[in-house]
């Protein structure tokens, strides 16, 4: 237990419109990281550390996740919106006076990184991204696989207030329901993460914000994923593309291929034999790729 995010400190950055919580620590060249739904910057404890060691490492939580800002929810959902929460990660990284960084994301987090890398091209040096395809694609070819697969990104966006009225009468519940905890298995997660996000999970302002989250990437982020497309803007940095192999990725996407589609720099990657909870199922073989590539 005292080795969770041994060395690391805990602080509450100031951001147009509230504040991020994030964990930062080590030294050298900066690395943002950025965690996946429905977890918290927590997430990362098992590799953060040792990125540490070459690194300084700061992991957020995003906007609506965690014990981060939650802005009201408006009807077009702009507040959820990829760029608007890009924008809190361009502050949280101005506070600690970096121009320029590295980064890592996760489900959501690569969500974001993604729109991190295509609004600031000259800030993000190189990008790692963690079991997903571009949001774009995913609706595009969506198919019964994806609809019986995905349920969850067509049931969080339905309308205010249905799936947070579900959610919110057992929250716990529902999390391992749909982290697939089984609770005749071992715990897969860390005591003090799990405590972490069911922390979190039982504010009702943290369920609206996940679901505005998937409000928003179903709405106004295909917009701008759109608008970005029309206008031949990529990813320019090198990318990092990894999955799990016990996941769904693997199995449905040729992902190498289709990000190099979204990118225009060089594109490896590979999987990892974990199931999505890549960071926490299978750290020391994420550390090896991300030592060779960062």
């Amino acid at each position: 237990m005292s080795m969770f995010f041994e060395g690391f400190t805990l602080a509450h950055v100031p951001v147009p419109g509230g504040t991020i919580r994030l964990r930062h620590g080590g030294s050298g060249p900066p690395l943002l990281m950025l965690h996946g739904n429905p977890q918290t910057h927590a997430m990362w404890h098992r590799v953060a550390p040792v990125l540490a060691q070459r690194f300084t490492v700061i992991c957020p939580d995003l906007r609506g996740y965690g014990f981060s800002l939650k802005p009201p929810a408006t009807s077009d959902h702009a507040p959820y919106a990829k760029i608007e929460m890009a924008r809190d990660m361009m502050a949280v990284m101005d506070h600690f006076g970096h121009g320029t960084f590295k980064l890592v994301g996760h489900d959501r987090g690569a969500r974001l990184s993604h729109r991190i890398a295509l609004d600031n091209p000259d800030r993000v040096e190189k990008m790692a991204i963690l079991d997903i395809v571009p949001t774009l694609a995913h609706f595009e070819r969506a198919d019964m696989d994806f609809a019986m697969g995905y349920y969850h990104w067509f049931w969080l966006a339905q309308p205010h207030p249905f799936p947070e009225w579900l959610i919110e009468r057992a929250p716990e519940d529902w999390w391992r329901q749909h982290t697939s905890r089984d609770p005749s298995k071992p715990e897969l997660f860390h005591p003090d993460a799990l405590a972490d996000y069911l922390a979190a999970v039982r504010q009702p302002e943290m369920v609206r914000g996940m679901c505005e989250d998937y409000r928003a990437a179903a709405t106004i982020d295909l917009r701008h994923d759109r608008a970005s497309r029309a206008a031949g803007i990529k990813v320019r940095c090198p990318l990092l593309v990894v999955w799990g192999a016990k996941g769904k990725i693997g199995k449905w996407y040729d992902a190498l291929a289709l990000w190099r589609k979204y990118s225009s720099g060089e594109v490896t990657g590979g999987p990892i034999e974990s199931g999505h909870y890549i960071a926490e199922e299978a750290p020391e073989a994420l550390l090896g790729w991300l030592d060779t590539f960062l």
